[in-house]
C-alpha cells in the first residue's frame, strides 16, 4: 500500500512497509488513488491549477521489485489485469498536472524501474540499491511500451544496451554517469530531502500545471501511443 502526505505545495507518496513493493492490482490501485487525490487538490479550473510537485519514494530495501509475477502467473486474466493497471497508472503520471520526482530509496527492478522512470526527475540513494531490468535473466520479453518509455528517458544507446542486453545492475553513481538518473545521494533521507528541495524549486516557477502536463504528454506521445495500443499483448508474450 502507500500513503500520501502534503507539506505545503509538495506531495509525498510513499510505498509503505518493509517488503518488495511488487506491483499488483492492490498496490497499483492505491498509487492511482493517491494520484487522483493530487489531481483534485491542485486543479482549480480547466485552464489553471495550483503550483505543486509530487515526490514518490518507498520504505525499506526496495523502491519496487517489479511485477508481482507469482500473483499474475496463476492465470492469464490476472496477467492482463496487472498489465492494464500499470499502463493506466503510467498514463496518469504522464498526464498529472504537476512536476513529478522519483526519490529511489532502494532497488528498482523491471516494472519497478518503469514506475520510477514514469517521473520527470529521478534521484537515487548511492549507499544501497540498483536499477535492474531483469527480463533477460528471467527469460521474459519486454512489452513495447516499456521499451518506448526507456528510449524516451535514457538517451544513450550504450546505456540502453547495458540495461536491456546486458541486464546490468546499475548503482546510483554509475546511473548518473550514464545519464539514467539526475543525481545520487548518500542515504534514503538525503535522497528525499534533495527531492523536496527540487520540488520547492519547481513549485517556485509557478507554472500552469495543465500546460506542463500537455507539454509532457506531447513529449511522450509515442509512449502513450504504445500504452494505448498494447492491450496486454506485450505482457502476454512475456509470461
Amino acid at each position: 500500500m502507500c500513503t500520501l502526505e502534503r507539506k505545503g505545495n509538495i506531495f509525498i507518496l510513499t510505498l509503505t512497509g518493509p517488503g518488495e513493493h511488487r506491483l499488483n492490482p492492490t498496490l497499483i490501485d492505491s498509487i492511482q488513488s493517491a494520484l487522483t487525490q493530487v489531481r483534485a487538490a491542485v486543479t482549480t479550473t480547466s485552464a489553471s491549477s495550483s503550483p505543486a510537485a509530487l515526490i514518490t519514494t518507498a520504505h525499506g530495501k526496495f523502491f519496487s521489485n517489479g511485477y508481482d509475477l507469482s500473483w499474475a502467473q496463476s492465470s492469464q486474466s490476472r496477467t492482463y489485469l496487472m498489465d492494464a493497471k500499470l499502463r493506466s497508472l503510467v498514463s496518469d503520471f504522464i498526464s498529472l498536472p504537476v512536476p513529478t520526482i522519483a526519490a529511489v530509496s532502494g532497488h528498482a527492478s523491471a516494472a519497478g524501474f518503469i514506475l520510477a522512470l514514469s517521473h520527470d526527475h529521478l534521484l537515487m540513494r548511492r549507499d544501497r540499491g540498483f536499477i535492474y531490468m531483469s527480463e533477460l535473466d528471467i527469460e521474459l520479453i519486454l512489452p513495447a511500451w516499456f521499451l518506448a518509455l526507456i528510449e524516451s528517458k535514457v538517451g544513450s544507446p550504450r546505456a540502453r544496451r547495458d540495461l536491456l542486453l546486458r541486464a546490468d545492475k546499475v548503482t546510483a553513481d554509475v546511473a548518473v554517469k550514464k545519464g539514467i538518473i539526475d543525481s545520487a545521494h548518500d542515504s534514503a533521507e538525503e535522497t528525499v530531502e534533495a527531492a523536496v528541495r527540487l520540488g520547492e524549486d519547481l513549485v517556485g516557477r509557478k507554472w500552469n500545471g495543465h500546460v506542463y502536463a500537455q507539454i509532457r504528454m506531447d513529449l511522450l506521445s509515442e509512449v502513450l501511443d504504445e500504452i494505448r495500443g498494447d492491450n496486454g499483448t506485450g505482457l502476454r508474450s512475456k509470461l
